[in-house]
């Protein structure tokens, strides 16, 4: 398969906008809009689609090293597009005492679509955008094209505008989950004026502010739409939970029918719940959740 030939894969462009009834919402006289970004591709959904479309053209074919957590999306979503299109993945992952142990779910579907994982310790894997660490790699696993983790570089922030433009003149403030904060970044660039983005960190650490106007620097030159984070909905931070959030995925399913992705799109869901309770939707607001991905099957 041709490697420049992404149309092969048939993705799903643009992704359904679905208007969802919701008495959380609606009692306050906002409207809720799910953009589900999750039926663009079975192996490589939403803002992976997005952010890794323009890197496996800039790849041209080349091997795709990559660094992510035990149980990164963009991991699985690179090691599926490696087999998909016919190219070797490297995925650097944070802990070197996973190594030998048993492969947990996503570990192992990255395994099984071909990737080689390095695992390397964590004060390392800090440290991964070093020259010599990235040097150090390449020595080893030979000239690759580095995807930095989560996938969010200008390419990815560029690729991620498409989101944007899709929900111009159909919502009035567009909310994703954030990671890397790639999606966030294009997302927003992508928007009219007139439209704003919110952004629901998933970790904590206060940090994902300076990375975007980073990215924004990078990817189109400066500051670019109108964008906000709200860090209160982070649950302990990346693949932390409580029975309350998980309560509320269950909650949503059940209302909605929606399997409910939850170390990204649960803690998104939740936040736009509590900001319409505060009152920070005026009424007639319509709002669209971008559903990033789907539940991965254990």
């Amino acid at each position: 398969m041709n490697a420049f030939d992404l149309s092969t894969l048939r993705p799903l462009l643009p992704s359904p906008l679905e208007r969802v009834e919701d008495e959380r919402f609606t009692r306050f006289g906002v409207r809720l809009l799910l953009k589900r970004d999750d039926l663009i591709h079975a192996d490589l959904p939403g803002n992976k689609w997005r952010k890794l479309a323009p890197n496996l053209l800039a790849a041209a074919g080349r091997p795709m090293l990559t660094f992510g957590g035990a149980y990164s999306n963009h991991l699985r979503a690179t090691a599926a597009a490696g087999r998909l299109l016919g190219f070797r993945t490297i995925g650097v992952v944070r802990g070197d005492e996973l190594a030998g142990r048993p492969l947990n779910p996503s570990l192992a579907r990255c395994a099984a679509d071909g990737m080689v994982l390095r695992f390397v310790d964590r004060a390392t894997y800090r440290r991964k955008a070093r020259p010599e660490v990235l040097s150090a790699l390449l020595d080893r696993f030979g000239d690759c094209y580095v995807v930095p983790e989560g996938g969010s570089n200008a390419l990815a922030a560029r690729g991620c505008t498409g989101l944007g433009r899709e929900l111009r003149g159909v919502a009035d403030v567009a909310a994703v989950a954030c990671g890397t904060g790639g999606t966030l970044a294009g997302l927003a660039a992508g928007l009219a004026p007139g439209q704003r983005a919110i952004g629901i960190p998933v970790l904590k650490g206060g940090f994902l502010a300076e990375e975007i106007r980073g990215l924004q620097q990078d990817a189109f030159g400066g500051p670019a739409g109108e964008w906000s984070l709200d860090e209160r909905f982070h649950f302990g931070g990346y693949a932390r939970s409580t029975p309350v959030l998980d309560a509320f995925a269950d909650d949503f399913e059940a209302r909605h029918g929606l399997p409910v992705e939850r170390l990204y799109v649960a803690k998104m869901l939740y936040g736009l719940v509590a900001l319409a309770e505060e009152g920070a939707f005026a009424p007639g607001t319509a709002v669209a959740a971008v559903i990033t991905g789907h539940p991965e099957p254990s």
